[in-house]
This record gives structure tokens, sequence and C-alpha cells, in this order.
């Protein structure tokens, strides 16, 4: 699907019924990484509408020559929640570099936003000073490695805490392919501008929509000490650290993965309840 825009247009995809759910992915991938990710929890959990775009020069959404910064990328991102549900209530997942634009939506419409999920988040963007664990494989297998092209397997070790061909094929699928198209020149321009003009997480007053923060204990991407610094903007947060579990966390820790995003989708529909 497109969304065309005033001077851009974002290709998405909508999935299911209900109450909205915006979905943000990464860096350099696409919504097929996030679909891949989120979408077996509604098996179980009917009655929401998951909008996954595609970030400009990111899968099938191009970027313009006039985009360079965080401020025009979340309002893209404004502009494109308010075309395709406008002025109805949502919810936000973000994960990576997308959980920094969630927190922005959050900056700017958190009166509008029910409940906010961040997986492995991005906190402080282009931040040489973070505090982030050690590369490490907990567990190693070469023999999934058989079948894949030299340049693959290297990229999935330097990324993966946990081998295993379930989540090789699924990096084949979803991760690298995005990698692949991405508008590379785009994104080098756009991270000489790595944070917002405004202090993200500096918020006009907490944001008491239910929260669930995931970050992994091995990530080495974006860590998970930073991100304990920001659970007081979220007093209806909950903050958990998955061992055996890095940047992909939603793959090398699937079951707790499912079992929390599950029990906050169900926060989220209670909250929403109670305000009838």
């Amino acid at each position: 699907m497109e969304c065309i825009l005033e001077n851009i247009t974002l290709h998405y995809e909508m999935m299911g019924e209900g109450r909205p759910l915006i979905v943000i992915h990464g860096w350099g991938l696409d919504h097929r990484y996030m679909a891949s990710s989120l979408e077996p929890v509604f098996t179980d959990h009917p009655g929401w509408k998951r909008i996954y775009p595609d970030l400009p020069g990111m899968g099938q959404s191009p970027a313009p020559d006039w985009l360079g910064t965080q401020d025009q990328m979340l309002d893209i991102l404004l502009r494109f929640i308010e075309k395709v549900i406008p002025g109805q209530r949502f919810v936000v997942a973000g994960a990576s570099y997308g959980g920094y634009l969630a927190r922005g939506l959050i900056h700017h419409k958190a009166e509008q936003i029910d409940g906010l999920l961040l997986i492995a988040a991005t906190v402080r963007p282009g931040d040489d000073g973070r505090t982030l664990p050690g590369k490490i494989t907990i567990v190693e297998d070469q023999s999934i490695f058989a079948d894949t092209d030299p340049k693959i397997a290297k990229s999935f070790q330097n990324f993966a805490v946990i081998h295993s061909k379930k989540y090789l094929d699924e990096m084949r699928r979803s991760l690298f392919p995005a990698v692949e198209i991405a508008d590379h020149k785009f994104l080098e321009r756009l991270d000489l501008h790595p944070q917002f003009s405004f202090d993200v997480d500096r918020l006009p007053a907490p944001f008491t929509g239910p929260t669930l923060i995931l970050t992994g204990r091995q990530d080495s991407t974006c860590g998970y000490v930073e991100a304990w610094g920001i659970l007081e903007n979220f007093p209806r947060g909950t903050f958990v650290v998955l061992d055996r579990a890095g940047h992909g966390l939603a793959f090398e820790q699937e079951t707790l993965f499912r079992v929390l995003t599950g029990e906050w989708l169900d926060r989220v529909q209670e909250g929403i309840a109670s305000q009838k």
C-alpha cells in the first residue's frame, strides 16, 4: 500500500482489524523484520490493526533529496499517521532506531497514544559514550552455514548471540534483503544528524500508558544500561533485561518475547477499557 503525502510517498503494510498499532522498524531495515517478530503474537490477541510503514530510504519508500534530519523523519511519521488513521487513538511499537522515533511520537502525541513497546531501542543515537556489553556468542553452531554465502554467514555471526538454523533463515528472509535494498547514501546523510533537535526524553509529563521496554543482556548494538535511565518517564512501564539475547532478542528469546508482548497488549486493552 502507498500513503501519498505532500512531498513524499511511504509504502506500508496493514494487517488485521481493530485498534491501530503503528510499528516502526530499525535502521536500514523495512517492515518485514518487524512483521516477522510481531505477527505471531496476534494469533492469540485479535482486535488490532497492525500498520507497518517502510521508513524513507528503506524498503519500498524512497528518500527525497530534501530529507536529512531526525526532526524531518518524525514529521513524516506524524503526517503518515494522521493520513492513515486521522484523528484516531493508537498504540506504538518501535525496535532499535524505530524505538527512538517511537519516543519522538510520545513526546509530540502522548495524549493520543494508549501504549508503547520498545524493543532493543536506541536511546542516545550517535553517542560514543554509551555503555555496551562486549560482543559474545553464547550458542555457536557452524553447521548451519553449510549452504550460506560467506558474507551472509559472517554478518549473521557478527550480529547473533544465538546460532540456530531457524534464526538464520529468518534473517535471510527479512533482514538481509532489506539491508540490500536500503538507500545507504541517504542513510549516511541522515546519520550526520543522529538526534532530534529537542531532548526526546524530557517529556512535558510522564507517559502514563502501559509500556514495555525489552532489552538484551548481550546486546552489543544498543545495550540495556541507557534504557534503564528513561524508565521514570513511564510509570506504567515494565523493564526487562533478557539473558541469552542480543539485538535480535525477538528471535533469540522468541517464547519470552511473545509472552511479554502479549501481556503488554493485555495491559493496553485493560487501560483502554478503563477509560470508557
